[in-house]
């Protein structure tokens, strides 16, 4: 599987977010910022973020995945500071 099928999936099923999405081998970091994020907390962000993905979790496909999560204005915040 490639970043980029993982990028299209989690942004096909969480409208309007921005998807980074880095590494290779089944073993994958992204980061995710979405304003449908805020008010939730980061096991529920992670939980919306790995319903995209979870049937390429099952089989194989994605052996690990790392997520960062943010609301935009978080994320704002975050990058500023570069911890994203």
């Amino acid at each position: 599987m490639t970043t980029d099928e993982i990028k299209n999936l989690i942004a096909a099923g969480i409208e309007s977010s921005q998807v980074t999405v880095k590494g290779e081998g089944g073993m994958f970091d992204t980061i995710v910022v979405a304003e449908q994020f805020e008010g939730l907390n980061a096991v529920k962000r992670q939980q919306m973020v790995y319903a995209t993905v979870n049937s390429h979790i099952t089989n194989g496909d994605i052996h690990a995945l790392s997520i960062k999560a943010y609301t935009p204005e978080q994320w704002q915040t975050a990058s500023k500071l570069q911890i994203g």
